[in-house]
């Protein structure tokens, strides 16, 4: 191509060129200095990340500078000395057996431009350790490819002075909207076109071409699989086999990949050599929790499943939940945090869900008990955020349930910042009176449950009185996220829960996700403070319980659609039954327990006790597993010998019953009068254990 024409297409595309000021400052200041602060600049990242258009950018600041400027592509070059050095003299319009003296010839710091040097990776240490010590003291040369450089350059103390890297980035949300204004993108369309291209270039040209061609486009990335279909053939070149196929789209479902997580997601005994596989994709990156694909990646490979393949996109999905909820039991504390996040990620591409979550691996916020300089923080911020009567109402709660206080630390940022965070929950049912009649937010939650859902003896109801995040209160964070985390821990592992109340400051804003989560707003629990009015939103765990509530979430996790926001579809309400009234249906229980045919009119087959454990919804599945429960129990006697009594009576009046009271009590060996105290010993310790299964404990 002709040097005028290079400029002026160079020209044309600088015009739309923009970000990477860095970068441009670097090598134009290399240029401008008497001694070159480095000879070779290694510049890398995935295909599309807008290496050749940054390398073009240079080309133009030689240009401009008046320094030699010298571009070879290697795309083309067979990896070999013979030919590089070839191809090196036709860039370089040298035909001597030295091309780099050209290089030498005096004019300021001529530069060699080397686009695509992944292809010359068998060269790499040739050109290392042999050609490149050739290079004229005034010549510079810049190298970009996918990969990062090798290990060699950075052992080698002969280039360490000389050698500099930079792992280019996507463009930021301001360089990403200055992009999309150039090439005419209407600007009520850039929050979409952002959250799916998370500033990487190539795609937000691909974009840009689609609003180009078709007039009142509006994006969706499942409306344009030739973007993706573009992207993935930057990305993935080459996926060698299924299996490799199979790894790439679970790295791009869940938050982070662990070998045990992909052994059991793509279904093979050890995954040690695919796990190393997919280490080794150029656009693949380890973060301290595992591996994880560059935001665009992720977003390609996931829209281009979801699209091309529905039903192996759900089954994915099916799979990791699986392991996670297989995990949660297993974990405790930090872990179990990080299990529950992991969990919640499948939710990201659910268009009710993502909005209100922060995903990104940057920015490591840790969850902790408060230190004694944290008080006052956590007074200071949630009066700066909700007014002198909240932070006089926190000061009171923090000496009546200290316990209930969690804080949020940015372990990456300034510990003089301060907190990142915080959370406190109140235990609704040891608040007293006097803490009613100072907090509103206790005090109408108490009125709610005591008028639509009373708490039984043994239960529990929690109050997530404040929650916010230093920078953005309740606002969308990753301190935010991270609180919704813990809560879910309190949901799946609090004893006896039986509801959980959460104030919101922005309702409305909030109201979606809420929804979705199967936790509505309840406007009679609604309060004020001298600041603010707030929206109470609740779920009743007696009514779906931890387990039904997670199978709801399931349902909705790869639906995408706002109709998945909607409450959920109508189903049998479960029955919340007093102690009393729990004993009783326990005693008809044991009494129908050998005709299960007349258990089927039983309450239990509605509580919580049977249909959170239950394999189905049919009568036959919740009258199975109510037998198997009390047949358990029963069973369970036979632990100690003092026990062993009331297991006998049990045995010969229910489990296999005689045909008499007397004939019971001969066949337990012991007097009627003995047999009698035994069978209502044993019966008051099956309702008491039931019981405490149905509260949750």
């Amino acid at each position: 191509m002709p040097t005028q024409t290079k400029s002026r297409r160079r020209t044309a595309m600088a015009s739309r060129f923009v970000g990477r000021e860095n970068e441009q400052n670097l090598f134009r200041d290399a240029l401008a200095s008497a001694d070159l602060p480095f000879q070779i600049l290694y510049i890398y990242g995935p295909g599309g990340v807008g290496k050749t258009s940054l390398l073009n950018q240079f080309a133009r600041i030689g240009e401009q500078m008046q320094s030699p400027v010298f571009h070879l592509d290697s795309r083309n070059l067979d990896p070999s000395p013979s030919a590089f050095i070839a191809a090196l003299k036709g860039a370089i319009g040298n035909d001597s057996e030295k091309p780099l003296e050209k290089m030498a010839e005096p004019g300021g710091h001529p530069a060699l431009l080397i686009d695509t040097y992944e292809v010359l990776n068998p060269l790499d240490r040739w050109l290392r350790d042999y050609f490149w010590a050739n290079l004229p003291e005034n010549a510079l040369v810049v190298l970009a490819g996918r990969n990062p450089p090798s290990l060699e350059w950075k052992a080698d103390p002969g280039w360490e002075i000389f050698f500099r890297t930079i792992a280019l980035r996507n463009l930021s949300p301001i360089e990403s909207r200055a992009y999309l204004d150039k090439r005419g993108v209407p600007r009520g369309q850039h929050p979409a076109v952002l959250q799916f291209t998370h500033g990487f270039p190539l795609a937000l040209s691909l974009v840009a071409e689609l609003f180009a061609q078709r007039a009142g486009f509006r994006f969706q990335p499942e409306a344009a699989p030739d973007v993706v279909r573009a992207m993935l053939e930057r990305f993935v070149q080459k996926i060698p086999a299924p299996l490799e196929r199979a790894a790439l789209e679970t790295c791009a479902l869940v938050r982070y990949t662990t070998e045990g997580l992909l052994a059991q997601i793509v279904q093979v005994p050890d995954a040690r050599d695919l796990f190393e596989w997919l280490r080794r994709v150029s656009f693949i990156e380890s973060g301290r929790l595992g591996l994880f694909p560059h935001d665009v990646a992720r977003e390609a490979l996931a829209a281009d499943l979801r699209w091309r393949n529905p039903d192996w996109y759900s089954e994915l999905h099916r799979r990791a939940r699986a392991y996670y909820a297989q995990r949660l039991p297993e974990t405790h504390g930090a872990e179990q945090h990080r299990v529950l996040f992991d969990y919640i990620f499948l939710h990201r591409d659910n268009p009710i869900v993502r909005p209100y979550f922060e995903w990104q691996e940057s920015g490591n916020i840790l969850n902790d008990a408060p230190r004694e300089a944290d008080w006052a923080q956590m007074e200071a911020m949630i009066r700066e955020f909700e007014g002198a009567e909240s932070a006089s109402i926190a000061r009171h709660w923090f000496a009546r349930q200290p316990q209930g206080a969690i804080v949020y630390r940015d372990v990456a940022g300034d510990e003089k910042a301060g907190l990142a965070g915080l959370m406190f929950v109140v235990e609704l049912h040891k608040a007293t009176t006097q803490d009613f009649a100072i907090d509103p937010a206790a005090r109408h939650a108490w009125k709610y449950l005591e008028t639509h859902a009373p708490l039984r003896q043994g239960e529990g109801a929690l109050l997530f009185r404040f929650w916010m995040a230093r920078d953005s209160y309740q606002g969308v964070s990753l301190a935010q996220s991270h609180l919704f985390v813990n809560m879910g821990q309190f949901y799946l592992t609090t004893p006896g829960i039986a509801f959980t109340f959460l104030p919101c400051a922005d309702p409305d804003f909030w109201a979606p996700v809420f929804i979705y989560a199967d936790t509505p707003r309840l406007p009679e629990a609604d309060f004020e403070t001298d600041a603010h009015r707030y929206g109470m939103h609740g779920h009743d765990w007696r009514t779906t319980p931890p387990a039904t509530w997670l199978a709801l979430m399931a349902e909705r996790e790869i639906a995408f659609f706002p109709d998945a926001a909607k409450p959920p579809p109508a189903r049998e309400t479960l029955v919340v039954l007093s102690e009393p009234e729990f004993a009783s249906a326990v005693r008809a229980a044991l009494d129908h327990y050998a005709e299960p045919e007349k258990l089927r009119e039983n309450p239990l087959l509605r509580s919580r006790l049977i249909v959170s454990k239950s394999d189905g919804d049919a009568a036959a599945d919740r009258i199975a597993r109510l037998t198997n429960l009390i047949r358990q129990t029963v069973e369970g006697l036979q632990a100690t010998p003092r026990q062993s009594k009331l297991y006998r009576a049990l045995l010969h009046t229910f489990i296999t019953p005689a045909p008499t009271q007397e004939q019971s009590a001969e066949r337990a060996d012991v007097p009627f009068s003995t047999y009698r105290r035994h069978l209502r010993a044993g019966i008051d310790h099956v309702v008491q254990v039931l019981w405490q299964s149905e509260i949750g404990k």
